[in-house]
């Protein structure tokens, strides 16, 4: 398979490490803003994806919402990993081609990551009708890191307000007091070159759960975006998330 890369940043660059050392994939075209050896275009457009068969777009959320029309009215398959830009998703909806469009979206590609977040799912299920357990998600990430929270932080959050009824909305940061107990707390640090740690902590009067996921490298994370990009070249049209691929991957509710 023949894949595009777009965003020739540290994940670009660790994705094409990773279509490298493969025996069956090969990098068509490098795209980025910048100029570096090896990229052949600045740009998204028609000319520069000619000839290859997907494309793995971790470029800025300021790109996104255009790259994925444009993928759409293509009809190329992408992997989009490119976070920041989720509010437009109505409004890049409403200019996709739905005949054409084969893209797969998240804020992280990681397979460990998505068995975390079905742990997440799982546990807030499992404390929603015991009230005398509170819950909270935190992430560490390396100071260069653009965005805070983190996408998997915010993916994390949204499966535990979607199991637990008592929290109704998130407190993103860290508040300069008490916070209402209907509220979520989503707080991150930034230091050194940590590649990420997500936190869910479940805390009681007795006793304290959590589960965490901590990234050795960004190597999951590119692995899992060049698996993501042979899978979403084998699906009808659609939009995907990554709980359609680990349904595909390992089984289980789509909707957990």
């Amino acid at each position: 398979m023949k894949i595009a890369i777009v965003g020739y940043g540290k994940m670009g660059r660790m994705i094409r490490s990773i279509i490298d050392k493969s025996e069956t994939d090969a990098v068509q075209t490098i795209i980025d803003p910048i100029e570096a050896e090896d990229v052949s275009a600045s740009s998204v457009s028609y000319a520069a994806l000619d000839s290859s068969d997907a494309v793995i777009d971790f470029s800025s959320a300021e790109s996104a919402a255009g790259n994925m029309v444009l993928y759409s009215q293509i009809g190329i398959p992408a992997v989009v990993g490119t976070t920041g830009w989720y509010d437009e998703l109505p409004a890049i909806k409403e200019r996709l081609d739905w005949d054409k469009t084969r893209i797969i979206y998240s804020g992280n590609f990681s397979i460990g990551v998505q068995i975390f977040l079905h742990l997440v799912s799982e546990c807030g299920h499992l404390i929603n009708r015991i009230d005398s357990y509170d819950v909270a998600v935190s992430e560490v990430h390396h100071r260069e890191k653009a965005d805070a929270p983190s996408g998997t932080a915010l993916m994390a959050a949204d499966r535990i307000l979607k199991a637990v009824d008592r929290k109704r909305g998130l407190q993103i940061g860290n508040p300069a007091g008490k916070i209402e107990k209907d509220l979520l707390s989503v707080s991150s640090s930034r230091v050194g070159y940590v590649p990420g740690i997500h936190t869910v902590m479940v805390d009681g009067t007795a006793d304290t759960i959590e589960i965490t996921h901590t990234a050795r490298s960004r190597e999951g994370f590119a692995e899992g975006a060049v698996r993501a990009a042979r899978w979403i070249t084998m699906q009808p049209t659609g939009l995907y998330t990554m709980d359609d691929f680990l349904n595909d991957l390992i089984g289980g509710n789509r909707n957990a």
